[in-house]
């Protein structure tokens, strides 16, 4: 390039790089800083992007002893700033700087970029490699930033940002990898699709105070991202549109305190099969309209969902199914509006709140070691109840149940909770096996009211003592005159099996024998029963 062909400020520029000396072209006008209106600044503030390119091309010899740097503020950008593939040894820094077209910097190789404050119509800078940070603070690009395949050695900084693409890509980000922090907070705004699939971050990822805005589709669409320490989502943050993070790795924690996540009746926030190393908080005033998932998903520490407020009316609300965590805070502000499903999740500690249970649960598969609180059998077996997708039975949630209760030492809540299990059975069971059932339940409970079985025993003995001492059985055989006893006869008549001598010798006539026979049943049938009782008593132990 022929120095003599250079603009003024184009030589200032020029002769400024060897040194790494700022050039200024601002106007002390403030109302000539804001680079949405660099077209109607003079033509003092105008540099053309081929003699950038030729800059960070090594156009010009440096100077010994100093440290070469392109640091530019103020100036109108026309033509291409085309760097693709280029390897580019040195700073650059453009603060409130305006873009005609697009910079391409892909498959480059570049120092430290500092693009802050500027406006560009896109960024393409996909497969680039920075040895530095990325510094995009308070910029705005419209058309799409594209970063995908890139690697940057230090931070990325998007603080304030501005991302404009509607119905497009506003961040293309694909397998980017980030070697430390990655912020995208303070004001950063997106309108478009937001995707870090496949990304790495060795540091952490900050969308504290974000807005994110693609209510057709995903407004974070990261899956299988891998954060090394914390992802923060929170202080405000809000989307329109799904978050996905299915599949995705975080090394800390995952905070989603006070979000405002928004996407109606569809998914407003996708963490299926997630990894994470300590908690996650989906609290404090955590807002879901439309459906909150972590199927699959493996929580070292503890899921918070204390005062949130989750909404799907006509789905699933929360999805926790095959879920693995420490702990699950489910306490939410209100009463969870839709479904919540928790079918074979895997728990050692149930919080919950009896006041904001869902209106329906799935519950079929849930593992849990213990709940808080341990209320009382009766008002938990109101918790199984819930379980809408019982169509059939499902003995699982009712032997998990009592399990918990035995484990407590609480016995008698333990068989409460198994002779619902039994009486919820007999609904979906036969004409035959429901009379059964009755019978069994109403002489012992199914065998976990024991005293039941004892009660009868000795009401029906004492009725036929008293029946059988007022009338007195013939003798069957006339020659033979034993000794009448009426509670051995009583006894005998009850027994299934085996005799007391008594049943042989003596024959009831008219109504007595019928009240004989009915004797002899109730026996056989409380036989049965108790037979049964104490079989399942034994199969418990």
């Amino acid at each position: 390039m022929n120095i003599e062909e250079l603009s003024p400020p184009e030589r200032r520029l020029w002769e400024a790089f060897p040194s790494g000396e700022a050039v200024d072209l601002s106007s002390p006008d403030p109302g000539q800083t804001d680079p949405a209106f660099a077209e109607r600044w003079s033509e003092d503030r105008v540099v053309r992007a081929e003699v950038l390119v030729a800059l960070l091309a090594g156009a010009v010899e440096r100077t010994p002893g100093e440290v070469a740097a392109l640091r530019l503020t103020g100036a109108r950008i026309t033509g291409a700033l085309n760097l693709g593939h280029a390897e580019v040894t040195v700073p650059l820094a453009l603060t409130r700087c305006s873009f005609d077209e697009a910079p391409h910097l892909y498959w480059a190789t570049m120092n430290s970029v500092h693009l802050m404050h500027c406006r560009l119509p896109g960024l393409v800078a996909s497969g680039t490699r920075i040895d530095g940070h990325l510094w995009l603070e308070g910029s705005r690009v419209s058309g799409g930033l594209w970063l995908d395949g890139a690697h940057i050695t230090g931070i990325l900084n998007m603080s304030g940002v501005h991302l404009v693409n509607q119905g497009g890509d506003a961040l293309l980000a694909d397998r980017l990898t980030v070697d430390a922090n990655v912020y995208c907070d303070q004001g950063f705004v997106a309108n478009g699709e937001v995707r870090l699939p496949g990304a790495r971050v060795g540091g952490q990822l900050i969308f504290r105070q974000a807005r994110l805005h693609n209510p057709s589709g995903s407004a974070l669409y990261a899956s299988r991202l891998d954060v090394a320490a914390n992802v923060f989502c929170d202080g405000g943050f809000s989307a329109q549109g799904e978050i996905r993070l299915r599949g995705a790795r975080v090394g800390g924690y995952l905070s989603f305190v006070g979000a405002d996540l928004s996407h109606p009746e569809r998914t407003a926030l996708n963490a299926d099969d997630l990894a994470v190393e300590t908690d996650v908080y989906c609290s404090d005033g955590f807002s879901a309209a439309g459906a909150v998932s972590f199927a699959g998903a493996r929580i070292t520490g503890q899921l918070s969902l204390r005062g949130a407020r989750l909404h799907n009316k006509s789905g699933t609300a929360l999805n926790l199914q095959r879920i693995q965590a420490e702990e699950v805070l489910l306490r939410p502000a209100e009463q969870i509006d839709g479904l919540a499903d928790l079918s074979y999740a895997k728990i050692n500690l149930l919080r919950d709140d009896q006041n904001t249970w869902p209106t329906r649960l799935q519950l079929d598969g849930l593992q849990y070691e213990t709940l808080d609180p341990p209320m009382p059998a009766k008002q938990r077996l109101a918790w199984l109840h819930l379980d809408t997708d019982n169509t059939g039975y499902a003995p699982q949630p009712y032997e998990r149940l009592a399990q918990t209760y035995r484990t407590l030492g609480l016995d008698a809540d333990g068989r409460t909770v198994l002779l619902a299990k039994a009486r919820d059975r007999r609904s979906n069971q036969g004409p035959a096996r429901k009379i059964v059932g009755y019978a069994q339940d109403l002489l012992i409970g199914y065998g976990y009211r024991p005293f039941r079985a004892a009660s009868w025993l000795f009401g029906l003995l004492a009725f036929g003592t008293i029946v059988f001492s007022i009338h007195k059985p013939g003798v069957l055989d006339d020659g033979h005159h034993p000794h009448f006893n009426a509670f051995l006869y009583t006894l005998d008549l009850l027994l299934p099996i085996g005799s007391l001598g008594q049943e042989a010798e003596y024959a009831p006539s008219g109504v007595y024998q019928w009240i004989a026979n009915v004797l002899v049943v109730a026996g056989f049938i409380l036989g049965l029963t108790v037979a049964a009782g104490a079989t399942r008593a034994l199969s418990r132990e």
